[in-house]
């Protein structure tokens, strides 16, 4: 076990096939928590066992993020759990390379030393790509396909994407931290963001999960078994439909956001 400050490597093998970082992070950048989920359903898909932590003293304040206790399953002993960083490692035979997913929650300080803990792993490991992952709040309505943008630090790369480019100004996350981080590093990073819509952002969104998934599967010209995934999308699309038989002033809203949104696609001639 290699421990370096807060970051404890439990199991990195040597000799890995030009591994790719996943990260995605809890907290302002994942609405809905499309984007943790995705990353949670490549990894248990892809069944990559955790090989590395960070450690959350120096970079929570645990009044704001604060640690549950849990009961241990057939027993009275409690134990604290406190919010986690942890890397998974995937060498799944069936991929053509291998994948470590990091999943995290947006750390309240220390962001570049934070970051520099997640550019050790992917030095040690020698990660040739990074990808991230975010979802954002967006006056979109659910009828509509999910919206994907991306960005990336490299111009072959972005070619690949074949997203709309954000052109995004003002306050940014964990993830754009970490992008920006990648670049200074010389290491490629592709950010891949999910438009939720607003008025459903209280609960898991499994079209935006989806689309995230797709999109990423798509860029590296993989293929996953997504069934799991559509059969959520369709019993959410079910249950939202029962819930909006009953409330027609909601109804409403997203018949003028579906015109709104035409009126657009109609003035950008898409």
């Amino acid at each position: 076990m290699a421990e370096s400050s807060a970051l404890v490597i439990e199991d990195l093998p040597p000799g890995l096939r030009r591994p790719i970082l996943l990260a995605t992070f809890a907290g302002w950048n994942d609405a809905a928590e499309s984007a943790t989920s995705a990353a949670r359903f490549l990894a248990q898909r892809w069944s990559a066992p955790c090989i590395a932590r960070i450690l959350p003293e120096e970079f929570y304040h645990f009044g704001l993020t604060r640690p549950e206790v849990r009961i241990q399953d057939g027993s009275q002993t409690r134990e604290i759990r406190w919010p986690v960083n942890e890397f998974f490692l995937s060498q799944e035979p069936s991929l053509p390379r291998d994948v470590i997913v990091a999943i995290g929650i947006e750390p309240h300080l220390k962001w570049q030393t934070f970051c520099s803990h997640i550019l050790e792993v992917a030095r040690r490991a020698q990660v040739t790509l990074v990808i991230t992952l975010g979802a954002l709040l967006a006056d979109v309505p659910h009828t509509r396909p999910i919206q994907i943008t991306g960005v990336s630090t490299d111009p072959e790369l972005a070619a690949r994407l074949r997203t709309s480019p954000t052109r995004y100004e003002g306050p940014t996350g964990i993830v754009g931290v970490l992008n920006d981080a990648c670049r200074r590093a010389g290491l490629p990073v592709v950010s891949l963001w999910a438009s939720v819509p607003h008025y459903v952002s209280e609960v898991s969104n499994p079209h935006a999960i989806l689309a995230l998934v797709r999109r990423v599967l798509e860029f590296l010209e993989w293929q996953t078994d997504v069934g799991e995934l559509e059969e959520a999308a369709a019993e959410f699309d079910r249950q939202l439909a029962r819930i909006l038989a009953q409330k027609p002033e909601v109804a409403r809203y997203i018949q003028e956001l579906e015109q709104r949104v035409a009126r657009e696609e109609t003035s950008e001639g898409v």
